[in-house]
């Protein structure tokens, strides 16, 4: 493994003022997360797993801390800046799929070569290839909405790994899926994670979490624990 932490936060807090009350969803979190690992995020609603997730995918920035990404330190990019580098190193899984429901399968998987500026036969033969690995070519031309959940999440995985990137981040994946489905899910992302994706989870299922190789566990913004999980 890469010496360099792919991940890299340092004292990491993140404050809303709600009213006339500040809530500290993130409270002096630091974690190094190194290249390739499969980490499960679990603890209870509110525990500032989402914010979390926000802040790993330069979807938020913290109140306070650093966020380095691949040595990057994001918290002193402008947003165009942390756009671009979101796009490039950073896939998305989520429980409700966040689909384009107006957009084939296909099309969806596309979305992120187009606007990396990709050329139009490398787009295809790249969608066409992550589509037949998941076993959905004979339902490339189909909408969401003609679409299971498992197929939908299988839509929303390769649209999130089409990129290569060097994390991916999975919000509750199964949530929304049957047990075969998500089993199906999971299957894949780990596939991913051993080509040497990093792959966090955030999940409250403790077989899932359990599957990870380290899992770390919220209350109230902090770190509760934080440690390798039973081979």
């Amino acid at each position: 493994m890469n010496e360099t932490p792919v991940i890299q936060l340092d004292g990491v807090s993140r404050s809303f003022v709600l009213g006339d009350e500040e809530v500290h969803a993130l409270d002096d979190v630091s974690l190094s997360i190194g290249r390739g690992e499969y980490i499960a995020v679990m603890g209870p609603s509110g525990s500032g797993k989402s914010t979390l997730l926000n802040i790993l995918g330069l979807l938020d920035r913290p109140s306070a801390g650093r966020y380095l990404l691949d040595g990057t330190d994001t918290t002193q990019l402008p947003d165009a800046r942390q756009a671009e580098v979101r796009h490039r190193k950073i896939g998305f899984v989520f429980q409700f799929f966040h689909l384009v429901g107006r957009l084939t399968a296909f099309e969806n998987v596309e979305l992120p070569l187009i606007l990396a500026g990709v050329a139009v036969n490398e787009r295809r033969r790249r969608v066409q290839s992550a589509l037949d690995e998941l076993g959905l070519s004979d339902r490339a031309q189909h909408r969401p909405d003609q679409l299971s959940g498992g197929q939908r999440q299988r839509v929303a995985i390769a649209r999130a790994a089409i990129m290569e990137p060097e994390v991916l981040l999975a919000d509750e994946p199964t949530g929304n899926l049957d047990s075969a489905s998500g089993a199906d899910v999971i299957d894949i992302l780990e596939a991913l994670n051993a080509r040497g994706i990093t792959l966090i989870v955030v999940t409250h299922d403790a077989d899932l979490g359990a599957r990870a190789r380290r899992m770390v566990r919220f209350m109230d913004g902090r770190v509760l624990s934080d440690e390798a999980t039973p081979a």
